[in-house]
């Protein structure tokens, strides 16, 4: 590929149907802003129907061959594009999955940078200042809780969220952008830093992004952009200001 084109990986569950939309959106608008640069998109799919943790661990594993499948392609970057898959696997567990899934490649012959969703979430908010978070999130009870417990473990607080207990992972990716919406009065956004709209890279947010900063007032972000800029910084690109309040 000519210089200025990029190849972006992204390692998604099987059931997953919005990273593979969300993500080239973002990319592609970033494209047309700067003018000289462009992007392709490959992706690997991890087995995963229900998002229950005994199944999250087994699609986790299911990763390295990803890494390897993306590696014959060959690509620039790769976003691992399952927040709570990563989280559930223990405290801080992004960076070991950055450094084995990139030291895979490397071990296939063509090594690139590996951004986790769990982790673009996590830099990119502390890159942007925000301290104290709210959230919404599509998961269970007990996966909510390991969501917290993670994000506060990375030094941000999570001041309130709201879970919607949806386990079928095909069911999340059709959550409406309206019910996120309207979910927003049930978080505390007066006192936080950034509202996360979408702490899953399945649950879909683009098309409400902007109107949930209308909304409230404050910078609003989602994983999926988080990754999406984590990866534009990976290739050393400037990424833009995450979580802007629209005017």
């Amino acid at each position: 590929m000519g210089r200025g084109a990029f190849r972006i990986g992204q390692i998604v569950p099987s059931s997953n149907t919005t990273m593979e939309t969300e993500v080239p959106e973002f990319l592609r608008s970033y494209a047309a802003a700067r003018g000289d640069v462009s992007f392709t998109f490959h992706s690997s799919r991890m087995r995963m129907k229900h998002v229950r943790k005994e199944e999250l661990a087994a699609m986790d594993a299911d990763s390295h061959r990803c890494a390897r499948e993306l590696a014959d392609a060959p690509i620039d970057v790769a976003g691992y594009a399952c927040l709570v898959a990563i989280m559930a696997m223990g405290l801080g567990y992004h960076r070991e999955s950055e450094e084995t899934l990139a030291r895979i490649a490397a071990a296939e012959g063509r090594a690139f940078p590996v951004v986790t969703s769990a982790g673009a979430l996590v830099s990119e908010l502390r890159r942007a200042g925000g301290r104290k978070v709210a959230l919404l999130m599509p998961y269970t009870d007990s996966l909510a809780e390991i969501v917290v417990r993670y994000i506060a473990n990375e030094g941000i607080e999570v001041a309130g969220y709201k879970n919607f207990s949806v386990a079928d992972n095909q069911e999340v990716g059709r959550i409406p952008g309206s019910r996120l919406l309207d979910a927003l009065k049930d978080l505390p956004v007066e006192s936080v830093d950034a509202v996360v709209l979408s702490a899953c890279v399945q649950m879909p947010s683009l098309d409400v992004l902007q109107e949930a900063r209308r909304l409230t007032g404050k910078p609003v972000t989602s994983t999926a952009e988080c990754t999406s800029f984590a990866m534009l910084r990976a290739l050393g690109l400037a990424a833009p200001q995450s979580h802007e309040v629209a005017a």
